[in-house]
């Protein structure tokens, strides 16, 4: 079974996101399943792993967008060095960019990528069993090689479509509709919705089958998907929720090139403190205080706009005896009160932006790792952070629900319900209480260690998944 994953990241290629390390890991597992080809197709970037890594041009050619004529260039990496095929789609001025988001003609850029990748397959002749479209940026891709007659060599291949996060669904106004390839009109009701053609809603209806990345999540979207709950409701026969996994490959405390310090089950006590002792150094922190961590985008769903006072509350609360350590980016606001509380506290340690080498410390050398979400589709942070032995503080939301459990019911982890300060402040009186018993924490740490969030099972789930 022939397999192409169409995505704007992966990991280590481009990363923005949760996205990237799905893509970056899903295919090199579906590789290691008998009779499965997996590869990933994205979009050419100006970043490093380009530049250090050696290509093939596989297919140079033209399409029209409306009226512009673009040059569409593939080129295939020659070593599969990340443990599937990856082909990179460059269109001069359009897809050679620095980042994959955040420019001004975003609708036009994710339209080129598209069109420019079943032109590709078209020409070439190319037919794989399923296409797997990631996200909004690809959804309409399902509609395309079942309507538009420059892809009929690919009518027929089954689709997958994956949300990641449907929070964000690339609403487009009808005039762009000039930029696609030409379908016939009476078939503009599989592209709207509301009046504004929606990817993530095309996909749905377009695609053989869709899935959330967790089944809590997938749960959820029937009552909250902005708008899309009476289409989730109207295709329920064709959504699926599959949690992610991690690379445990990449993600290994024993063997992480990023880590001053390793450590395996057995020796994790003193691993982690030694971890936990390098990060203090750096940001001016008691070592001998808990250290609570934070990693991720500073945005609504995440719930980052209640960190600044999650911080104040509880340094505040407990007199000191804690250090927090957040890394992230995000809403303005919500930098400018932490970097008044990191001037403020000496038990802050602020890293504006995003260090993938100081997010491996983190997980390796933190107490805790508090994820106040308010969506959280499925979460990879706090599957990181139980793989490094340290204790998730997670609400109970989407994919946090499904791989988190309570230390009450037996789990390993800290739930709380709501996404306030007052419930994340709690959950996080609980954890120090836990850590303050040296031998519940040991076992806490221990049991979280040997969970195993591998990619084997989800790689399994999704082939599954193709085949029906």
């Amino acid at each position: 079974m022939n397999i192409f994953h169409l995505s704007m990241e992966c990991y280590p290629v481009a990363k923005v996101g949760g996205l990237a390390d799905v893509v970056g890991a899903l295919p090199k597992y579906q590789n290691k399943i008998k009779g499965i080809k997996a590869s990933v197709v994205m979009p050419w970037y100006n970043k490093k792993f380009i530049y250090e890594n050696e290509f093939e041009t596989v297919f140079d050619g033209f399409i029209h967008q409306g009226e512009d004529m673009l040059q569409v260039i593939v080129y295939k990496e020659l070593k599969s060095t990340l443990g599937f095929d990856l082909y990179l789609v460059k269109i001069p001025g359009l897809l050679d960019r620095e980042n994959p988001y955040g420019y001004k003609d975003e609708s036009y850029q994710f339209l080129a990528f598209q069109h420019g990748v079943l032109h590709w397959l078209s020409a070439m002749q190319i037919r794989p069993d399923v296409l797997h479209c990631h996200d909004y940026h690809t959804g309409l891709v399902p509609f395309m090689i079942q309507n538009c007659p420059s892809f009929e060599f690919l009518k027929g291949v089954k689709t997958i479509g994956t949300i990641h996060n449907g929070e964000y669904q690339g609403q487009m106004r009808w005039d762009m509709a000039k930029y696609m390839p030409w379908f016939d009109s009476y078939q503009w009701g599989l592209l709207d919705w509301d009046g504004y053609i929606n990817p993530l809603a095309a996909m749905m209806k377009c695609c053989s089958a869709f899935n959330a990345v967790s089944q809590g999540y997938m749960d959820e979207l029937y009552q909250n998907l902005r708008g899309l709950e009476s289409l989730v409701q109207a295709e329920h026969a064709k959504a699926f929720g599959i949690i992610n996994g991690i690379d445990t490959e990449v993600w290994d405390p024993e063997t992480d090139a990023y880590l001053e310090h390793h450590y395996t089950v057995k020796t994790a006590g003193e691993g982690k403190f030694k971890n936990k002792k390098a990060i203090c150094e750096e940001y001016n922190l008691n070592p001998d205080l808990p250290l609570v961590g934070f990693i991720g985008r500073f945005a609504g769903e995440k719930g980052a706009d209640l960190l600044p006072d999650i911080v104040w509350k509880s340094i505040q609360q407990t007199y000191g005896a804690l250090n927090i350590i957040i890394l992230g980016s995000g809403e303005t606001h919500v930098e400018n009160r932490l970097l008044e509380l990191n001037y403020t506290y000496t038990n802050l340690g602020l890293e504006l932006g995003y260090r993938e080498p100081l997010s491996h410390q983190i997980y390796a050398g933190a107490d805790f790792l508090i994820m106040p979400s308010r969506v959280e589709p499925c979460g990879l942070n706090q599957m990181y952070a139980m793989r490094y032995g340290t204790v998730p503080i997670v609400r109970y939301i989407g994919g946090l629900k499904d791989t988190v459990e309570d230390i009450s019911t037996g789990g390993a982890g800290i739930l709380f319900n709501d996404a306030t300060v007052d419930d994340a402040v709690n959950a996080i009186h609980r954890a120090l209480s836990i850590y303050h018993h040296p031998g519940l924490m040991d076992e806490l740490i221990n049991s979280n260690m040997n969970f195993n969030f591998s990619w084997v099972k989800s790689a399994e789930n999704y082939v599954n998944l193709y085949q029906q």
